[in-house]
């Protein structure tokens, strides 16, 4: 990868942009708990954490009915009341402004319905330029939907853009595409770079 070739860096949400562990754990053991069921396991939560909600859903609770109920449940749910719970990546912020305006910027989550609240919150709204979720797609993370309309919308190839994300799944997206796949502290995965801190991104792309 040439750095000056980089037009777009996209960013994953949970576990690179956010720490969201606890609020997640949180969550999904409130909607479990509700029901009478034990709070969220570390086997569930390796799950539910990686996966979109539908598919967090299902996995939780598989019986149709169940998940029926669950569902109506989670409509009385306020996601705001979670957001305490998140922790911002300290250099998240420093990194935008830096690669602003000369590059773009991109979010591709299995987030479904919380972006743009959670953006708001923390008043990152305007630090990117697209963000793509679950619901904008006919298929989420491991598949390449989210990273190949990012290059649609851009006009770009993948060789322009890179992806930072922390999961199996990111890694299989971002190769699907054919796009620079950046691991985000877990040394574990195949990727073209890691890294434990937004900041070595900077001089990763010179900026």
């Amino acid at each position: 990868m040439k750095a000056e070739q980089i037009k777009v860096v996209a960013f994953d949400c949970d576990g690179v942009m956010f720490d969201t562990a606890e609020a997640n754990r949180i969550y999904y053991s409130q909607l479990l708990q509700h029901f009478g069921r034990p709070a969220v396991t570390d086997k569930q939560f390796e799950f539910v954490h990686m996966h979109t909600l539908d598919e967090s859903m299902a996995f939780l609770f598989p019986d149709a009915a169940d998940l029926s109920a669950a569902y109506e449940f989670r409509k009385g749910i306020k996601y705001r009341q979670f957001l305490r719970y998140f922790s911002i990546e300290p250099h998240l912020v420093p990194l935008l402004r830096k690669l602003r305006p000369q590059r773009k910027t991109a979010i591709a989550t299995n987030r479904t319905d919380s972006m743009d609240q959670l953006l708001e919150a923390f008043g990152l709204t305007d630090y990117f330029d697209l963000v793509v979720t679950c619901s904008d797609v006919e298929r989420p993370k491991p598949h390449p939907d989210s990273l190949l309309r990012i290059l649609s919308h851009f006009e770009l190839m993948p060789d322009e853009t890179i992806y930072v994300g922390d999961s199996a799944l990111d890694g299989l997206a971002a190769r699907s595409a054919g796009i620079s796949f950046v691991a985000y502290c877990n040394r574990k995965l195949e990727s073209n770079y890691h890294i434990d801190s937004l900041k070595e991104l900077e001089s990763l792309l010179d900026v």
